[in-house]
């Protein structure tokens, strides 16, 4: 990478290829922020081209942020353009369906070691900084799936529930230091999500999905405001309260029903 000098600030975003993540790089490029994105795919520099038309700079790096040397090569990379964070985007994150035992183990731990574990070495990197300057922003994309025991997508569901956690309790930790932490709660949204964790044959998979500008809007919004936690759209948010009181064992066989393998098939 190299040093970057105009613009609003700087913005860190993970995931930022496509979806979500694009999106939420696109709010930020529209603040006037530069740019320093990150996916483990080429397309991050098709996304980064798109992303200049803004008029401001943007270094982009393909890495594996599943990998310990991903994230530190990540972090070197920012570290390299001389500049202090001013807000961490941490959206990087894989799904996987099936049964548990039916999955390859390999591909399970690959979903914890992305949505968890390079997340939180990314998070206690950067937000160090973010101490040590005294401001910051921090916005976690979780998902309303923390909510409920995932049947048919328990690793994925578990690790939510642990973003969803982790944010709240970290942002009470750094509460009088000058930096918010912000968790981003969506539900089914359209992008190749579901294709990548191979849904596309359940009912979640050929069900009706939020736009990812919508749901991004939402999130940097509320980052930007210093809010805690937000849930994107009305339906997720009468989902997410209804979980707060519906037995687990019962959300357990609802989310069966949505995915299942061959749940697609009532539809």
């Amino acid at each position: 990478m190299n040093p970057v000098e105009t613009g609003k600030g700087l913005a860190v975003i993970t995931g930022a290829s496509t979806g979500i993540g694009y999106e939420l790089a696109k709010c930020a490029a529209q603040e006037g922020y530069d740019l320093a994105i990150a996916a483990n795919e080429p397309r991050i520099q098709e996304a980064a081209m798109k992303l200049k038309e803004f008029g401001i700079q943007v270094e982009a790096m393909q890495v594996d942020l599943a990998t310990r040397d991903g994230v530190h090569r990540f972090v070197d990379g920012i570290s390299s353009l001389g500049r202090p964070v001013d807000l961490l985007m941490a959206n990087a994150g894989v799904g996987l369906g099936h049964g548990f035992l039916d999955e390859n183990p390999e591909d399970a731990q690959r979903v914890v070691d992305t949505n968890i574990t390079g997340t939180i070495h990314l998070a206690h990197a950067i937000g160090n900084r973010m101490r040590t300057r005294g401001s910051g922003r921090i916005l976690f994309t979780g998902s309303i799936a923390g909510f409920m025991p995932g049947a048919f997508q328990a690793v994925y569901n578990g690790t939510k529930a642990f973003i969803n956690s982790f944010s709240l309790a970290l942002r009470d930790e750094l509460k009088d230091t000058g930096i918010t932490v912000t968790c981003l709660m969506p539900g089914p949204t359209d992008t190749e999500f579901f294709e990548r964790a191979d849904l596309m044959d359940t009912a979640i998979g050929q069900g009706k999905k939020d736009d990812p500008a919508y749901v991004a809007k939402v999130g940097f919004k509320a980052m930007m405001d210093g809010e805690g936690d937000v849930v994107a759209g009305w339906k997720n948010k009468i989902m997410s309260a209804a979980a707060n009181v519906t037995p687990a064992g019962m959300l357990a066989g609802q989310h069966r029903k949505m995915a299942e393998p061959g749940s697609g098939k009532a539809n």
